[in-house]
């Protein structure tokens, strides 16, 4: 695994949710979840329980797994001897199976926790298919779950350095790459084009596709890509971005050994990803 989330690994048999005869299912295995946190084992796992052993809650369906269906039920708050983890803190130290069952579950229960009335008619929403539809039994407004695009994009010059910034809320020395979402109406590759001119200043033509990410924190796709910049010089918007600076794969090496600069997590973060694929390493120095 190259990043958290990177890919899906149980088939969501969307065939399935019409009914709730996967409920009878003798293979049945549930997963309790409150926000993004979920209960886990003494270690770095997911705590599947036995449908008579799972609290009250809204039932979501996710799919099957090397012969076991997996459900999530949604409560208000794990318990604690249920030994809830945020999946933020969790991802790194999941297996893809488990990582790809725990995104699908806390992203559709993070939308439904957000969307209780009817954006049409402001009446209450019911849940079905499984937790994958919202309902409005009022006026007939079918609510499917939502997702945010974002673009998330490492921008070289013509010097091959790499362009990283820091945000205002973050420490002296974090850094990462430029980010943004995506506007109505906006290409992908536009909307590269538009935040890293925004936020910092400069012109980018070239924009190539490399990899996406979904983010349920609370309902991004992170969509990564590398772009090349064809101007250098920096001027920072000061409201998104605080510092901002062109790097060596040397440099940005130097300073992580010394502790002066630190990225995103490891295996977390496609940020990450997308830096060690222009240095060709692993650079030294994350956050926590």
């Amino acid at each position: 695994m190259d990043f958290a989330f990177d890919r899906t690994h149980h088939d969501r048999q969307g065939n399935r949710r019409a009914d709730e005869e996967w409920r009878k299912d003798p293979t049945l295995r549930v997963l309790v979840l409150g926000g993004e946190h979920v209960a886990t084992v003494d270690g770095p796992a997911l705590r599947w329980l036995a449908p008579a052993d799972a609290p009250e809650g809204e039932w979501i369906l996710l799919g099957e797994h090397e012969g076991v269906t997996h459900v999530a039920v949604i409560v208000g708050r794990v318990p604690k001897e249920l030994a809830p983890v945020s999946l933020r803190i969790l991802a790194p130290l999941l297996s893809g199976p488990e990582l790809s069952l725990a995104i699908h579950a806390v992203g559709i229960a993070r939308w439904i926790a957000g969307h209780s009335y009817c954006s049409r008619c402001g009446e209450y929403l019911s849940v079905e298919s499984s937790g994958h539809l919202l309902r409005c039994h009022a006026c007939g407004t079918d609510h499917f779950p939502r997702t945010d695009p974002a673009v998330i994009m490492l921008i070289t010059d013509e010097d091959d350095r790499a362009l990283l910034a820091r945000n205002p809320r973050w420490p002296e020395g974090r850094f990462s790459t430029l980010a943004g979402f995506v506007e109505p109406g906006e290409s992908l590759e536009d909307a590269v084009r538009r935040e890293v001119d925004e936020e910092v200043g400069i012109q980018v033509g070239e924009v190539r596709y490399a990899a996406s990410q979904p983010w349920p924190f609370p309902a991004s796709l992170m969509l990564g890509f590398f772009g090349r910049a064809t101007t250098t010089d920096i001027h920072v918007d000061a409201d998104e971005i605080a510092q901002a600076a062109w790097f060596t794969r040397d440099e940005l090496v130097e300073l992580g050994e010394r502790e002066e600069i630190v990225l995103p997590p490891p295996h977390v973060s496609i940020s990450r990803w997308l830096i060690e694929q222009w240095a060709g390493r692993e650079i030294p120095g994350a956050w926590s």
